[in-house]
């Protein structure tokens, strides 16, 4: 692997730089010119391009084992390394769900046979997802995977007693409990959230208390046995709020938004095209000022995908019959560049902290992943042109599904190059031919 130098980056957005990257780290950051260049390094022409410390998805279903049809763990990952990504965390909705020390073994091997990035898998909080006994969390934690983020994402683990067993149990290895909140009663039949646009256009609504009801009792448990709870893909202004409460009063709670919820509304729903069914579903504007305003404050910790990948018949069929969700890998850079970098509302420093850095500190990955671009660091790296503006084409995309939400809409930002310890896993703006084997990547964790 030849080392390389990227002239005249701009690492977090700053001042431009030559940065060379040999041996796997951050060789050389100097002025322009300056840099001592290896012999047989690959000189690449970055000027005004913004450098990143690779982007770590807290959020990724990649499908593999049992839904090859709608996406792998080679093809998800290489969607990953296409949106900038170096790390993904692989939700537990598999099949078999990710529910033992078997699966998530499995599905961390799949990752570093592949190659594009790291991949984490989540452990299910319960076993088969049916929210009824706990599963292997012990176990799954001391497995080669070394799992830390565990989670029933698609369904919430709402019996409250089970809940305050796994927030006790994973204190013991410093895990974190990830949940979907969202209370089932409320939510039997619910197709869209619950509102204005409900009731026009006659589909079952989704209210916004039943997501904020679980968030308000999880973060009263988590305080009350003193353990972590992260909060998946935050949707609504009043769960915001419950948040921010909650860490006013000194409770260990982190959550994410999506780059869905940061765009998009429920008014989308009227079209009952149902590439927009999500979980949570689109809400209504106000509730996207307030999550965006969580963002900005730091009441929301980090943009995480939910990158949802479904067959075209799971997706091309009537709004009811249709399953929820849709793909975000390689389209959640630029969203967030739109709706908070171009807005003026976070910097390219911020984006570090909310895309790499903090949820690679919540997944208990950051001795290798969401480390600071500096000398001596990881070589784990996003070369951003914020300058550049795309159509965003489903087809053309690198995950195995077409279901983006964002087909033919215009984005800013192109990701030029990803690096996973110096090596490019993406160049001039599209994946590379062949990631190197397993064994040439040192079996990092």
């Amino acid at each position: 692997m030849p080392p390389v130098v990227l002239r005249g980056a701009r690492p977090l957005g700053g001042e431009a730089a030559d940065v060379v990257l040999a041996d796997g780290v951050i060789r050389e950051i100097a002025a322009p010119g300056a840099a001592a260049v290896p012999e047989g390094a690959v000189e690449i022409a970055a000027d005004g391009h913004v450098l990143l410390p690779g982007l770590v998805d807290l959020h990724t279903h990649l499908r593999e084992p049992g839904r090859e049809d709608a996406e792998t763990v080679a093809s998800g990952t290489r969607a990953a390394a296409a949106g900038g990504f170096t790390a993904v965390h692989a939700m537990a909705n598999t099949s078999p769900v990710a529910d033992t020390a078997g699966v998530v073994e499995q599905v961390w091997r799949l990752g570093q046979e592949a190659g594009w990035v790291d991949v984490h898998p989540v452990g299910a909080v319960t076993v088969g997802l049916d929210g009824e006994r706990l599963a292997e969390l012990g176990a799954m934690a001391d497995s080669a995977a070394r799992v830390r983020v565990f989670s029933d994402d698609g369904r919430c683990v709402h019996d409250p007693i089970l809940m305050r067993r796994a927030l006790e149990y994973v204190k013991a290895f410093d895990g974190v409990v990830a949940q979907h909140a969202q209370e089932p009663r409320l939510t039997e039949g619910a197709q869209m959230n619950e509102g204005v646009v409900s009731a026009e256009i006659g589909l079952a609504g989704w209210p916004a208390v039943a997501e904020e009801a679980i968030i308000a009792r999880d973060v009263l448990l988590a305080e009350h046995v003193g353990s972590r709870l992260h909060v998946c893909h935050l949707s609504t202004a009043g769960s915001v709020e419950i948040v921010r409460w909650a860490k006013g009063r000194g409770i260990d709670v982190t959550a994410e938004v999506t780059p869905h919820h940061l765009i998009l509304t429920d008014e989308l729903a009227r079209t009952y095209d149902p590439t927009f069914k999500v979980n949570p579903p689109l809400r209504t504007a106000a509730d996207v000022e307030a999550v965006r305003a969580g963002l900005a404050d730091g009441t929301i910790d980090i943009v995480a995908t939910d990158h949802a990948p479904h067959t075209r018949e799971d997706k091309d069929c009537e709004w009811g019959a249709a399953a929820f969700g849709m793909t975000g890998l390689e389209t959640a850079l630029s969203v967030v560049q739109a709706t908070m970098v171009d807005a003026g509302r976070l910097t390219w420093a911020d984006v570090a902290r909310v895309m790499s850095a903090n949820p690679a500190r919540i997944g208990r990955i950051d001795g290798t992943q969401g480390r600071p671009v500096a000398v001596g660091e990881p070589a784990n790296l996003t070369l951003v042109d914020p300058s550049a503006t795309r159509t965003v084409d489903g087809a053309a995309q690198a995950t195995a599904s077409g279901n983006t939400p964002f087909a033919g809409r215009e984005l800013p930002g192109r990701v030029v190059a990803t690096f996973l310890r110096g090596r490019a896993t993406v160049a001039d703006g599209a994946p590379v031919a062949a990631p190197a084997p397993a064994a040439a990547r040192g079996g990092v964790r």
